[in-house]
Protein backbone atom coordinates (compact mmCIF):
# COMPACT_ATOMS: atom_id res chain seq x y z
CA UNK A 1 0.00 0.00 0.00
CA UNK A 2 1.57 3.26 -0.86
CA UNK A 3 2.45 5.66 2.07
CA UNK A 4 0.66 8.40 0.64
CA UNK A 5 -2.57 6.83 1.38
CA UNK A 6 -2.90 7.77 5.02
CA UNK A 7 -6.32 8.76 5.31
CA UNK A 8 -6.90 4.62 5.01
CA UNK A 9 -6.57 2.32 7.39
CA UNK A 10 -6.68 -1.68 6.74
CA UNK A 11 -9.99 -3.13 7.33
CA UNK A 12 -9.67 -5.80 10.27
CA UNK A 13 -10.61 -6.55 13.51
CA UNK A 14 -7.65 -4.55 14.75
CA UNK A 15 -8.78 -0.97 13.70
CA UNK A 16 -12.85 -2.14 15.04
CA UNK A 17 -11.70 -3.05 18.23
CA UNK A 18 -9.35 0.16 18.68
CA UNK A 19 -12.39 2.52 18.13
CA UNK A 20 -14.77 0.24 19.71
CA UNK A 21 -12.71 0.59 23.00
CA UNK A 22 -12.78 4.36 22.19
CA UNK A 23 -16.34 4.34 21.94
CA UNK A 24 -17.23 2.36 24.94
CA UNK A 25 -14.27 3.28 27.22
CA UNK A 26 -11.17 1.02 28.16
CA UNK A 27 -12.55 -0.32 31.31
CA UNK A 28 -13.19 -3.51 29.67
CA UNK A 29 -9.33 -3.45 29.31
CA UNK A 30 -8.82 -3.78 32.93
CA UNK A 31 -11.47 -7.63 33.03
CA UNK A 32 -10.18 -10.55 32.14
CA UNK A 33 -11.22 -11.58 28.66
CA UNK A 34 -14.33 -14.36 29.03
CA UNK A 35 -13.96 -17.91 26.94
CA UNK A 36 -17.44 -17.92 26.18
CA UNK A 37 -17.66 -14.79 23.93
CA UNK A 38 -14.90 -16.44 21.60
CA UNK A 39 -14.93 -19.62 19.36
CA UNK A 40 -11.43 -21.28 18.49
CA UNK A 41 -9.89 -19.78 21.19
CA UNK A 42 -9.37 -16.15 23.36
CA UNK A 43 -7.89 -13.20 22.03
CA UNK A 44 -4.53 -12.38 24.26
CA UNK A 45 -5.31 -8.88 25.87
CA UNK A 46 -2.17 -6.67 26.22
CA UNK A 47 -1.89 -3.46 27.38
CA UNK A 48 -1.05 -0.45 25.90
CA UNK A 49 0.88 2.07 28.64
CA UNK A 50 1.79 4.06 25.46
CA UNK A 51 -1.60 5.04 24.12
CA UNK A 52 -3.85 8.02 24.89
CA UNK A 53 -7.30 7.98 23.80
CA UNK A 54 -9.74 11.38 24.05
CA UNK A 55 -12.19 12.76 22.41
CA UNK A 56 -11.30 16.42 21.59
CA UNK A 57 -14.58 19.32 20.93
CA UNK A 58 -13.01 21.69 18.29
CA UNK A 59 -15.14 24.69 17.53
CA UNK A 60 -14.91 25.97 13.69
CA UNK A 61 -11.64 27.87 13.33
CA UNK A 62 -9.64 25.73 15.67
CA UNK A 63 -6.77 23.33 14.42
CA UNK A 64 -3.95 22.19 15.69
CA UNK A 65 -0.41 23.24 15.14
CA UNK A 66 1.73 20.65 12.89
CA UNK A 67 3.03 17.19 14.65
CA UNK A 68 3.84 13.83 14.07
CA UNK A 69 3.28 10.75 16.55
CA UNK A 70 6.07 8.73 17.45
CA UNK A 71 4.10 5.75 17.13
CA UNK A 72 1.03 6.89 14.71
CA UNK A 73 -2.45 7.63 15.48
CA UNK A 74 -5.73 6.95 14.55
CA UNK A 75 -8.63 9.69 14.47
CA UNK A 76 -12.26 9.81 13.69
CA UNK A 77 -14.78 12.32 13.33
CA UNK A 78 -17.92 11.91 15.72
CA UNK A 79 -19.89 15.25 14.43
CA UNK A 80 -19.68 17.63 12.35
CA UNK A 81 -16.73 18.09 9.89
CA UNK A 82 -13.10 18.09 10.18
CA UNK A 83 -9.92 19.09 7.97
CA UNK A 84 -6.46 17.59 7.86
CA UNK A 85 -4.04 17.25 6.41
CA UNK A 86 -0.19 15.37 6.04
CA UNK A 87 2.74 17.73 5.12
CA UNK A 88 3.03 17.77 1.32
CA UNK A 89 0.03 16.70 0.31
CA UNK A 90 -3.90 18.16 0.11
CA UNK A 91 -5.35 19.43 2.54
CA UNK A 92 -8.68 16.73 3.30
CA UNK A 93 -12.09 17.12 4.02
CA UNK A 94 -13.96 14.32 6.73
CA UNK A 95 -17.02 13.72 7.92
CA UNK A 96 -18.48 11.44 11.01
CA UNK A 97 -17.83 7.59 10.50
CA UNK A 98 -14.51 8.00 8.73
CA UNK A 99 -11.57 7.03 10.31
CA UNK A 100 -8.08 7.82 9.27
CA UNK A 101 -4.63 6.80 10.52
CA UNK A 102 -1.52 8.97 10.12
CA UNK A 103 1.50 6.53 10.18
CA UNK A 104 4.52 6.79 12.93
CA UNK A 105 6.52 10.05 11.91
CA UNK A 106 4.37 11.54 9.40
CA UNK A 107 4.17 15.44 10.03
CA UNK A 108 0.13 16.13 10.22
CA UNK A 109 -2.48 18.17 11.63
CA UNK A 110 -6.22 18.45 12.19
CA UNK A 111 -8.75 20.51 13.38
CA UNK A 112 -12.74 21.49 12.99
CA UNK A 113 -13.72 22.74 9.60
CA UNK A 114 -13.69 26.97 9.27
CA UNK A 115 -17.52 26.78 9.53
CA UNK A 116 -18.18 23.98 11.05
CA UNK A 117 -17.44 22.46 14.80
CA UNK A 118 -16.08 18.74 14.98
CA UNK A 119 -16.14 16.16 17.27
CA UNK A 120 -13.02 13.64 17.20
CA UNK A 121 -12.16 10.96 18.79
CA UNK A 122 -8.37 10.51 19.10
CA UNK A 123 -5.94 7.28 19.66
CA UNK A 124 -2.50 8.13 20.04
CA UNK A 125 0.52 5.72 20.28
CA UNK A 126 3.63 7.00 21.45
CA UNK A 127 5.25 10.41 21.86
CA UNK A 128 3.96 13.70 19.96
CA UNK A 129 6.29 15.82 18.85
CA UNK A 130 4.65 19.63 18.15
CA UNK A 131 5.82 21.61 15.47
CA UNK A 132 4.34 25.40 14.08
CA UNK A 133 1.21 26.51 13.50
CA UNK A 134 -0.68 26.55 10.59
CA UNK A 135 -1.30 29.69 9.07
CA UNK A 136 -5.43 30.78 7.99
CA UNK A 137 -3.68 30.83 4.20
CA UNK A 138 -3.18 26.99 4.55
CA UNK A 139 -6.03 26.32 6.72
CA UNK A 140 -8.41 28.16 5.05
CA UNK A 141 -7.79 26.65 1.41
CA UNK A 142 -10.16 24.42 -0.31
CA UNK A 143 -10.14 20.51 1.26
CA UNK A 144 -10.23 17.60 -1.10
CA UNK A 145 -13.36 14.81 -0.32
CA UNK A 146 -12.57 11.22 -0.31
Amino acid sequence: MEKSKWYEIPVGVGAALALGWILVGNTAAQAPVDPSNFVGGEPIRETADDAATSRLRFAAGVRSNWHHHSGGQLLMILEGRAVTQVRGEELKEMHPGEPWWTDPGVQHWHGAHPEEDAYQLTITVGTTTWMEAVGDDLYQSTPARN
